[in-house]
């Protein structure tokens, strides 16, 4: 009787034990899923191969996910797109980059999945410029990265721009340093922030004529066998006839010019700046400052922000920083573009000295607004009476230099013969004067005959170390139009050394023994009357400018040579046609990349 009661009990015990297990919660497998590649990034409409693995995480064995065996399969899905039971994601055709996520699930266990992120970017667009041969390039990335982009004949490129950041919207880059008439190959370079690279389409990019071709300079450029120079391209910065800043491979292709010159003046000088565009003072060329025009340009051509004479007087009156509350002629010469986003320009003024209107020049430092924020006056601090060469063009500053070490400016003083340093201390300084450099300065001459050996006339000084104060060293272009001579020697004389002649020095500068010590003394073929600069390269090699060099009146010479008391000529460019007032080599178009 009892075992009769018994077994029914049991049969709806287990009815009920059977129809409560199924409802109970799915038991969590010890896995974990991984899909490779963990992040990649693609066309529009292109598809990429993911792989699912799965490992044990309590033998820790891995292997790959497979959808023929449910022991081991996963289910595959895509916020955006498709994905199919392979693991085949294609991304969305669109007009609009994006970032998807694809994940692989586990078939047994849909707690357990791994995910993928995919960028989907639209391919970029290119299009021409104002300027024939400069290409601009955009690409939305769709999320945080850098883009740059390749080009060159191939589609092994061979040059690329800078990376230009973009938080997810469009980035435009413009493309520069391609020759004219010319078909080039470029694709776009995308560095996401989470380290994964997307390389664009091809596209093509055919280029148009150098603008005006017929008024271009003929450029000739050769090296020497068996020698190489520092690469990159040059930068040159004409100086008469139509005067336009133009820019060459190192084999003397033009591969840049601007051509938005203002009517009646020239370029001086033009530099590169750290936003990628270019800075250019322009003036008549004739009378310091005249008919000047401070510029800033993008590569394409297009005036990003402009100053005119008028414009600096107008913002002089409004200033309230000492000595601003002057009138200027114009800027001229240079300018030193400063780490704070400040630039420095040199700028000429007049008074009237015994009855004769004298010309000498102010330093004029613009905030980022090209706001005066602080002024320093030739009249102020030097002797008016010091009159070597050309007075009443009592100065003719032609270069200014900032020294990064204590925050000073170098000036050099084209008619006093004088390289001087002036106490800016980034723009807090007193603007005395710390010590002249030259024939009659405050240096004693070491290596060298005095006053012969000094410079004068001089133009284009630069730093040759990277230390700037101190003990450091400085070269400059000695256009030798004033030489000094020692008693007893006449220059032109037989046996004695020509009277007009430019040289190339180095200084080791010791400012607190007050000593200037030869190291280098470079002799150009030919003598140059003015204009010119120098300066070291990375590579070690010295490249000077002689404006005015060559046989001919009207044609500019380019040197690259090396140091050393047998120094050679490495590279050499003629420009006929035109002066060169500076030849400057550059890395490339874009700051910090190196060709």
């Amino acid at each position: 009787m009892q075992l009769k009661l018994l077994i029914p009990c049991l049969t709806v015990c287990s009815i009920v034990c059977l129809a409560g297990c199924t409802q109970m919660p799915q038991q969590s497998l010890p896995i974990t899923i991984a899909v490779t590649p963990q992040v990649a990034a693609v066309s529009t409409g292109q598809t990429v191969q993911l792989m699912a693995s799965i490992t044990n995480t309590t033998s820790g064995t891995a292997f790959a996910a497979t959808t023929n065996n449910d022991q081991t399969g996963v289910n595959w899905s895509a916020s955006e797109g498709s994905v199919d039971s392979q693991g085949n994601y294609t991304a969305p055709s669109g007009s609009q980059s994006t970032v998807v996520s694809v994940t692989a699930t586990s078939k047994l266990d849909h707690t357990k999945s791994g995910t993928a992120t995919i960028h989907v970017v639209v391919p970029g667009q290119v299009s021409s410029t104002a300027n024939n041969q400069v290409a601009q390039y955009s690409i939305a990335p769709g999320a945080a990265a850098k883009v740059s982009v390749r080009f060159g004949l191939d589609t092994n490129y061979g040059l690329t721009t800078w990376n230009q950041p973009s938080a997810s919207d469009a980035v435009t880059l413009l493309v520069a340093g391609m020759k004219a008439n010319t078909a080039y190959h470029m694709a776009a370079l995308v560095q996401f922030d989470d380290g994964t690279q997307f390389t664009d389409v091809d596209h093509t990019f055919t280029t148009g004529e150098v603008e005006i071709p017929s008024q271009a300079p003929t450029v000739v450029a050769t090296t020497t066998p068996g020698m190489t120079p520092q690469s990159g391209v040059e930068l040159l910065d004409l100086a008469n006839g139509v005067a336009r800043p133009t820019i060459t491979d190192l084999n003397g292709n033009i591969l840049w010019a601007y051509i938005q010159v203002p009517n009646g003046t020239i370029a001086e000088p033009i530099k590169l700046l750290p936003n990628g565009h270019f800075l250019i003072n322009f003036s008549n060329g004739i009378q310091d400052g005249a008919d000047s025009e401070l510029q800033e340009v993008d590569l394409a051509g297009t005036v990003i922000w402009q100053m005119t004479a008028a414009d600096l007087n107008k913002a002089l009156a409004a200033a309230t920083c000492a000595g601003c509350n002057i009138t200027v002629v114009g800027t001229h010469h240079d300018f030193a573009t400063l780490p704070n986003g400040h630039v420095v320009v040199i700028a000429a003024t007049q008074q009237v000295v015994a009855g004769t209107t004298v010309t000498g020049d102010v330093l004029i430092d613009l905030d980022q607004n090209h706001n005066p924020v602080w002024l320093w006056n030739e009249f102020d601090h030097l002797d008016i009476n010091r009159r070597p060469f050309m007075y009443p063009d009592w100065t003719h500053t032609n270069a200014i230099r900032y020294s990064a070490t204590d925050g000073s400016l170098l000036v050099s003083i084209r008619h006093q013969n004088w390289i001087i340093k002036v106490d800016y201390a980034n723009g807090l300084g007193s603007g005395d004067i710390l010590w002249h450099l030259g024939y009659q300065g405050d240096f004693t001459l070491v290596g060298g005959t005095d006053p012969t050996d000094w410079f004068y006339a001089q133009h284009g000084p630069s730093f040759a170390t990277a230390n700037t104060a101190g003990v450091f060293s400085l070269i400059v272009f000695d256009n030798g139009d004033d030489r000094v001579f020692p008693s007893g020697v006449t220059c032109g004389a037989a046996g004695a050394p020509p009277c007009l002649y430019s040289t190339v020095p180095i200084f080791q500068i010791d400012e607190t023994a007050k000593t200037a010590t030869l190291t280098f003394h470079g002799s150009p073929p030919y003598y140059s009357f003015f204009g010119g600069n120098a300066a070291v390269l990375a590579n070690g090699n010295i490249e000077y400018c002689e404006a005015a060099g060559g046989p001919m009146a009207n044609q500019g010479e380019i040197y690259e040579v090396t140091q050393g008391t047998n120094s050679q000529v490495v590279w050499q460019m003629q420009v006929t046609g035109q002066l060169t007032y500076r030849g400057q080599r550059m890395p490339s178009f874009y700051p910090g990349v190196q060709w």
